[in-house]
């Protein structure tokens, strides 16, 4: 069960609690973006996975809900192999193409994202605007990557990413040959994807971001450049914002992870979103001492 604190960040553990919390997202406005927290390394697990974001593709087919999915990589077999997750990844995409659903997929750390890119980037030919890919601006390839992807017929959603290690993975990424290690520099990066994406596309950009000045970069160059863009932020995370700018007129979407191993993303979450700590901590902390109490109960 998840304890009350962690009930602002997370829905809940069951789809029907992700489609509920969606719905509610909506009335204020504001799209969902469903992601089933986990990572797995065995084909058993990616399959399970794989076969409940389908699942998922059938409940939202039968809702009126403004609402995506999210997968990772990791979560549908890259950490068995890429063969695999390149054909659960193929599973749910063509999947969501008949059922009329919208796909984001995560990258995750540097070592995965080639692999990540490259699935993305045929499946999108094949399937146009049915997907979307998560850059991360930390990352020193993703001007490389935004540039290949531009003509792409898939939305790309350009976030800073979290120093030293992935938001989804918790892998490091902070060799500074393949990521930016200082702070100033990972920002300059992050404002130039922004830009870079506005200049060169007219639809499918998302911004994910919480920080204020990176909101208002995207707000005038949405006007600048007349782009249909939407902001994405998680869910617990500026609620009050969210809806601010949604009652402004702007797109916005909020991600929203669901499932049991909720715990595990909070706990990674913690590094990227540092308003969450308080709350992280004490869940954390709570979760743990009754666990405790249980084994000294034993």
């Amino acid at each position: 069960m998840i304890p009350p604190i962690a009930r602002r960040f997370v829905a809940g553990e069951s789809a029907a609690e992700a489609l509920e919390h969606a719905r509610q997202c909506n009335g204020d406005g504001i799209a969902a973006v469903l992601a089933l927290a986990g990572e797995h390394n065995d084909r058993a697990g990616a399959r399970a996975d794989t076969t409940a974001y389908l699942d998922l593709i059938d409940d939202l087919a039968a809702t009126d809900l403004d609402a995506s999915l999210s997968v990772t990589p990791t979560q549908i077999g890259l950490d068995v192999s890429p063969e695999l997750f390149e054909r659960n990844y193929r599973r749910i995409v063509t999947y969501a193409d008949r059922r009329g659903a919208f796909v984001w997929c995560e990258t995750t750390d540097a070592p995965t994202t080639e692999t990540t890119v490259d699935v993305f980037e045929e499946l999108a030919s094949e399937f146009p605007w049915r997907s979307g890919i998560h850059l991360r601006s930390r990352l020193k390839r993703t001007r490389e990557d935004l540039s290949r992807l531009v003509d792409v017929p898939g939305s790309i959603r350009i976030g800073k990413g979290p120093a030293g290690t992935s938001s989804t993975s918790g892998r490091s990424d902070a060799s500074a040959t393949v990521a930016y290690a200082d702070p100033v520099r990972a920002d300059e990066a992050f404002r130039g994807d922004v830009e870079h994406l506005f200049e060169h596309r007219d639809r499918g950009v998302a911004v994910g971001s919480h920080d204020p000045e990176i909101l208002s970069l995207a707000t005038r160059l949405g006007d600048e450049f007349d782009t249909d863009y939407e902001i994405q932020l998680p869910m617990g995370v500026r609620p009050d914002a969210q809806r601010d700018l949604a009652a402004q007129g702007i797109t916005v979407s909020q991600y929203v992870p669901y499932g049991d191993a909720w715990l595990s993303y909070l706990s990674r979450r913690v590094g990227e979103y540092g308003g969450i700590l308080p709350f992280a901590v004490r869940v954390i902390a709570g979760r743990y001492s009754r666990r405790s109490r249980s084994l000294a109960d034993t």
